[in-house]
């Protein structure tokens, strides 16, 4: 069928339309959208008999050349005129070194090595990607409070740690870690200590390196206390408040006779900075690994005894924090060589990990309706999602399928049909269907404006299930759920050789207005040393070891984001 000529008119404007009669209203209305910048589920086109549907045969509404034809709606916002940026264009040639490394997909600087120091640049390269930390330290100012504290400046770890950092953030350049490296051999002379054939310092081991920051950071880095902190009165470090949980812990002596002497089990608190995977010849997962390290035996004087024994000292978790260190513990000393030799053994490691099982079972009934809903959400957005690319694609492809829409039509009519006359509906002289009330389409906005709304209900039920107590905890877990954001691997056979390199997941692009991260890619940045480069998901699963090469010895997971209460009113 030969094309027709129309006039559609569009808020006092008049736009000439070419018709392809043999398409859709789908088809048609796009064509409006190129022209009026109206998207095309707010469009309303009024027609003889009423308003134009998205199935519409176009070859059969009888339509005539120059007819007009009234279209009403208006742009959403992302929809409407093209207007001029409010600000001027800077391409990446004319920006400087500081604006180009802070751009959204830009490559992140990396870290000279200075002399087997990729110990230490893989360790500040992950601790990096804590954009808590990087805010904190942003306001963290020197002082000294102590004797023992360095008397100067360029002598105090935290604040050699926030100068680094700040200038990482204005290159893409390799930084030499000078200053930070200086105040960390003075602050801790093993990291001084000399290569055994003289030439250079020695390979560190980079868990003791991640250990002996983080401490120092826990002592120096406070945050404010008070009602508006969230902190309570826990205390004011921001290690404490952030990465650091809480064990209880039950402590049995192993000897029947201590308890028929009237010793008791004793039950304590006390906090830890890493979870430690031990790996034994049974270890294939990380799972397998934290379940050993949360018992162990230890040997101790019996007061009812009055002698050595063995206890049994059992852990479980009754905090957990928002960034949860996990440590393979590789390395032991082997008396033979009079050094310390790897575990080869592969383990394996999740993306994501569900801390519910390690605790307490006070914690565990506050985490578990959480985890649950948290995942029929996540079920609910994945449905979604799939039917809104369903969708896309269809309307991509209406060009080249109108034959196939109209069978589909047709079943779909037939269907109707025979629904509606079980229905009980009354048939007409042809064999139509004639019903009492006239049949409302929903558009495809109607249609997706249902779905979200039914998900904010979802998130905002998601919300009300979480803990007051955990709500009012800033910093700690509050579903048990992590995903996986930073790994620090070893290759090599020894502590004491081998080498160092971080693995640190990309984060989305974040707006400049909002502060809000966009959706990210899933991809990886691999550091090593001065050398970056980008990485896909599937060589971070190649990471469980199983050899000399690269083998995870410290993961860094963070607590998956849940709605709060502002983002539920947005």
């Amino acid at each position: 069928m030969a094309p027709v000529f129309l006039v559609v008119k569009h808020q006092g404007k008049k736009y000439d339309v070419e018709v392809d009669t043999e398409s859709v209203g789908e088809v048609f209305k796009y064509q409006l959208f190129s022209l009026t910048g109206v998207e095309p589920e707010r469009q309303k086109i009024l027609l003889k008999g009423g308003q134009l549907k998205d199935d519409a045969d176009m070859g059969k509404l009888g339509l005539k050349p120059g007819q007009v034809i009234m279209m009403m709606g208006t742009p959403g916002d992302g929809g409407g005129a093209i207007v001029r940026p409010t600000e001027k264009v800077k391409f990446v040639e004319d920006m400087t070194e500081a604006e180009a490394a802070q751009q959204v997909g830009a490559t992140p600087a990396g870290l000279v090595n200075l002399g087997n120091t990729c110990y230490l640049n893989s360790t500040l390269q992950t601790l990096r990607s804590i954009p808590e930390l990087q805010d904190a330290l942003g306001k963290y100012e020197f002082h000294s409070t102590s004797a023992a504290d360095p008397p100067i400046p360029q002598l105090d770890l935290t604040n050699q740690l926030k100068d680094l950092y700040k200038g990482m953030s204005k290159t893409q350049e390799g930084m030499p870690p000078f200053n930070f490296l200086n105040a960390l051999r003075i602050a801790f002379p093993q990291f001084a200590e000399r290569a055994k054939n003289g030439h250079g310092y020695a390979q560190q081991d980079a868990e003791e390196a991640w250990s002996q920051i983080v401490n120092q950071l826990q002592q120096k880095l406070q945050l404010p206390v008070g009602p508006e902190s969230g902190s309570g009165s826990r205390n004011s470090s921001f290690i404490n408040q952030y990465m650091a949980g809480q064990f209880t812990t039950v402590l049995e002596c192993d000897d029947p006779a201590a308890l028929q002497a009237g010793e008791e089990p004793t039950t304590s608190k006390e906090s830890f900075l890493k979870l430690n995977c031990h790996i034994d010849g049974q270890t294939n997962h990380l799972r397998d690994g934290i379940l050993n390290g949360l018992t162990e035996k230890i040997e101790k004087k019996s007061e009812a005894l009055d002698r050595e024994t063995i206890y049994t000292k059992k852990s479980k978790i009754s905090r957990l924090p928002r960034y949860l260190t996990v440590h393979f513990v590789r390395f032991f000393w082997k008396r033979e060589v009079q050094k310390k030799a790897k575990i080869m053994r592969k383990v394996v490691f999740p993306h994501e990990l569900d801390a519910v099982e390690f605790c307490t079972d006070e914690l565990r009934a506050a985490l578990v309706p959480v985890r649950d809903k948290v995942r029929e959400v996540r079920k609910d957005e994945e449905d979604i999602d799939r039917a809104r690319k369903r969708r896309k694609k269809n309307i991509s492809d209406v060009g080249d399928s109108f034959d196939d829409k109209k069978d589909d039509k047709k079943k779909k009519d037939d269907k109707k049909k025979k629904d509606d006359k079980k229905a009980g509906g009354s048939t007409s002289a042809d064999g139509d269907v004639e019903m009492g009330d006239t049949e409302v389409y929903k558009t495809d906005a109607e249609f997706e404006a249902e779905q979200d709304a039914a998900l904010l209900a979802a998130k905002k039920e998601l919300y009300a299930v979480i803990d007051p107590e955990l709500r009012k905890d800033e910093g700690a877990s509050q579903s048990g759920l992590y995903e996986l954001r930073g790994v620090v691997t070893h290759q090599g056979a020894s502590a004491d050789s081998g080498h160092y390199t971080a693995y640190v997941k990309k984060t989305g692009p974040r707006d400049p207005k909002t502060g809000k991260i966009g959706e990210e890619d899933g991809n990886w940045w691999w550091f090593n040393d001065d050398k970056v480069s980008e990485v896909t998901p599937d060589k971070i699963d190649a990471l469980a070891g199983g050899g000399e090469s690269h083998s995870a010895l410290i993961l860094l997971y963070r607590d998956i984001p849940l709605p709060s209460a502002e983002g539920l009113m947005k």
